[in-house]
């Protein structure tokens, strides 16, 4: 039998080494990553009112913009963070499910549950709007509504997993919705007063109107142990719509995955997944999480490694944030998001009346 001549002898070798060499590409980014999230560590540690995600955001961003490491980020360390950026965010969206209780959920009572879901829905549907009435290019509409609408950073991670943005055009969602969430941290306690809110309805209106989990923990923590009780319950029930807003996107895009190739052959489409796996492994953490079967140990030890991996990421994702060519190009974004922003904080303030 004659060899085949499209893999002559030795391609399975030079591919081993080609991976190989792959891998140790990614060593230098990645040993950066793990030296800025203890950096990260550190830094909320001393000052606990920055959250350790928001510390790491900031890091990234400034590893991206200062003199001499800028250089070395865009270079040496890219295969290593663009790896810490993808991989890790889709990791930690998994572990993030087991913070969830559909028990704790269902014990806010069906009302509590539909204003929940409503403020997220008009949230997403609004920032949408807005993304597309000033004209936001690519998926940034749809980026910036997940983010602001459901869990920050982790959302439009989810998000673009369907949509197969690459990660470059995550990082204009993703720091715009952690400016706003950091400012939240300020600016939501002085309104606490004025606005007439106890401490238990203030901590469901940051539960409803703040981004990250990392920053809900720091601003409703202003109001004592009962106002962040209230803050986590509302927040994490805003995570569970994740797994249906992310289904849905997805149903979208294969809806316009057909129209676009109308006439080609049903053969040749790919269509992106009905589920991601990740948002699966999501969806499978939350049903452990509500069996009780997994020991409190364990759900500690992945509550550690959830906020590792995804510290790593934004960092990753922090450093490809370009300071100067943010602030040139994405004037509208920043209109976009400050408008989110206000809307999610009048939506959720009607909804703590409410409840």
């Amino acid at each position: 039998m004659t060899q085949d001549v499209a893999t002559p002898v030795g391609s399975d070798k030079q591919g081993g080494l080609l991976s190989r060499g792959l891998r140790y590409k990614r060593l230098p980014g990645l040993a950066l990553a793990a030296a800025a999230v203890a950096a990260a560590w550190l830094i909320h540690a001393a000052v606990p009112v920055l959250p350790f995600l928001t510390v790491a955001v900031i890091l990234g961003i400034l590893s991206a913009n200062l003199p001499g490491i800028s250089t070395a980020v865009e270079g040496v360390m890219q295969p290593g963070l663009v790896l810490a950026a993808k991989r890790f965010m889709r990791l930690g969206i998994v572990l993030l499910g087991l913070k969830l209780s559909l028990i704790d959920v269902a014990e806010l009572g069906w009302a509590t549950l539909g204003i929940v879901v409503g403020i997220v829905l008009l949230t997403f549907v609004g920032t949408l709007l807005l993304g597309k009435a000033l004209k936001l290019p690519g998926d940034q509409p749809l980026l910036l509504a997940a983010g602001f609408s459901i869990c920050g950073a982790s959302a439009i991670g989810a998000m673009s997993g369907v949509t197969k943005t690459d990660h470059r055009g995550t990082v204009v969602p993703i720091a715009l919705v952690t400016l706003c969430g950091t400012l939240a941290i300020a600016v939501l306690p002085a309104l606490k007063g004025p606005l007439g809110l106890d401490d238990v309805q203030f901590g469901h209106w940051v539960g409803a109107g703040v981004h990250d989990v990392g920053q809900v923990v720091a601003t409703a923590q202003t109001a004592g142990a009962t106002a962040l009780a209230g803050a986590l319950i509302i927040k994490l029930t805003r995570v569970l719509m994740l797994a249906p807003m992310v289904t849905g996107a997805a149903l979208v895009q294969r809806y316009r995955s057909r129209a676009a190739a109308n006439g080609t052959e049903k053969s040749n489409l790919k269509f992106p997944p009905l589920i991601p796996l990740f948002v699966a492994g999501f969806m499978a953490m939350i049903v452990l999480r509500t069996l009780g079967i997994l020991p409190h140990a364990a759900l500690q030890v992945a509550a550690i490694a959830q906020d590792l991996l995804l510290a790593a990421a934004l960092f990753g994702l922090g450093a490809s944030v370009q300071m100067r060519s943010l602030l040139h190009t994405s004037g509208r974004a920043i209109v976009a998001a400050m408008l989110s922003w206000g809307l999610i904080g009048v939506l959720a303030y009607v909804g703590v009346q409410l409840i």
